[in-house]
């Protein structure tokens, strides 16, 4: 039901994309719009192909499939502009299309793409809710060590993709069956790290004879090695482990990336930024901006820019201030710490003070999405194999954004950092940007 549900919206966004695209045309040659049926003369016969092409694209994709592994905006547009490319390639072959405006395709890809991710998300929001007031529950089991229990059950939230959990045990592999057995369960989530491998087979057989799914919270080793490449030809099988960099093709695709939407968020926010700066200084001395200085590629220190949020002598008072760190690992944090302006306490909770750098971005010290790079203070009190994170240029945003921010353990946000690192994509940023602007919207964990 939910994927026909889909393959209808989809396909309306479609239809909404290409007709708004063509009356866009039409004003921009100077004609009145004509009426839905007349505009639809000649592309009528091509819409069909135009559907049939979404839906198959949108489906290998990945985009019809079960809810809570549906991928995001990203994948969205990414689809439409395979769809556009394969519609630009068969109009080319055959000359059904009218190519007469070039920018009709562009613009067809931006409304269309717009169109389907607002449908969608809609869609996602309106069945959540109705979801939530039918009762609808994943009842889910804990099994691990109880102290790796809380973590992950503090992690783990109240719900994810717009299911509550119903949490109906915290367990030991050894109490599991009687769990399972006492009602019905629809999910099993392994803490990985204190389960070994014949114990979490024995999982696996518990829960998928009672038709539980079995999801495992990896190790770090397993979030590390989860994309080794294959070496042939050896007597016993053999996995190359390759460090999370970005070279090549994915180099040049991701900075392009960045320099373009740095350069837009510059000249577009240039009016905000000059607000900025003149709150910070009428209400407090000192410098518009805090240069802080950082780790990032490779280790090497540079100087980090963010709009003032502190009073002009906050170093000084650190050290005063470290014993109430409420951080654990190699992070400071203090949620109602003295030295934070009333100007500060804004630009904190909505993550202005992070504009500025999008100049590091520009200079090429940083990326727009990446792990987030460390003061000198806290990269001081790493574990050493916490360091893999600075195999690539840090970023304005990443998954800890999305993800819980400072109500996460550090330890959990360098596992984020890590699950980055090896399953990049250039549609994997557009989501984490995209989905930055909610979560600072909500300010969940901003201090």
């Amino acid at each position: 039901m939910s994927v026909a549900a889909l393959i209808v919206l989809d396909i309306s966004g479609v239809t909404l994309g290409v007709y708004a695209a063509l009356t866009l045309r039409e004003i921009y040659y100077g004609h009145t719009p004509p009426l839905w049926g007349v505009l639809w003369r000649y592309e009528g016969d091509w819409l069909p192909f135009l559907a049939l092409v979404t839906v198959l694209v949108f489906w290998q994709g990945g985009l019809y499939g079960p809810r809570d592994r549906r991928p995001g905006v990203g994948r969205i547009i990414g689809s439409v502009g395979l769809v556009t490319v394969v519609t630009v390639a068969f109009g080319l072959g055959t000359g059904v299309l009218n190519f007469s405006t070039y920018g009709f395709f562009p613009t067809a890809f931006v409304i269309t793409a717009l169109l389907i991710a607002i449908l969608r998300e809609s869609y996602e929001l309106a069945t959540g809710d109705l979801l939530r007031a039918f009762g609808v529950k994943r009842r889910t089991v804990l099994v691990g060590a109880p102290e790796t229990l809380l973590r992950l059950r503090a992690a783990l939230g109240s719900r994810r993709s717009g299911i509550e959990y119903e949490f109906v045990g915290q367990v030991a592999l050894d109490e599991l069956p009687s769990v399972l057995d006492d009602g019905a369960v629809d999910e099993v989530i392994v803490a990985d790290s204190d389960v070994g491998e014949a114990e979490l087979l024995e999982v696996v057989d518990l829960a998928q004879s009672r038709g539980a799914a079995v999801r495992v919270a990896p190790k770090t080793t397993e979030v590390l090695t989860s994309r080794g490449e294959y070496v042939p030809g050896q007597g016993v099988p053999l996995f190359e482990l390759r460090p999370p960099v970005f070279a090549g093709t994915d180099w040049v695709v991701k900075r392009g990336f960045d320099l373009v939407v740095s350069t837009a968020l510059i000249v577009l926010g240039f009016p905000l930024w000059v607000a900025i700066a003149a709150l910070i200084k009428v209400t407090s001395p000192g410098p518009i901006f805090y240069r802080d200085r950082r780790i990032g590629v490779n280790e090497r220190e540079f100087t980090m820019l963010k709009f003032r949020t502190m009073s002009a002598d906050a170093e000084r008072h650190q050290d005063v201030l470290e014993a109430h760190n409420e951080a654990d690992g190699a992070l400071f944090k203090m949620r109602d710490d003295p030295r934070v302006t009333g100007v500060g306490q804004v630009l904190r909770r909505l993550s202005l003070d992070e504009l500025p750098q999008v100049l590091n971005v520009l200079r090429g010290e940083m990326s727009l999405v990446g792990p987030r790079p460390l003061r000198l203070r806290d990269f001081a009190l790493l574990d050493e194999w916490h360091r893999k994170r600075n195999l690539v240029l840090p970023g304005m945003t990443g998954l800890w954004q999305i993800s819980g921010r400072s109500l996460l353990s550090f330890d959990d946000l360098v596992r984020l950092d890590f699950y980055y690192l090896e399953n990049w994509s250039l549609w994997l940023d557009v989501t984490i940007l995209i989905k930055t602007v909610p979560a600072v919207l909500r300010a969940r964990g901003a201090y």
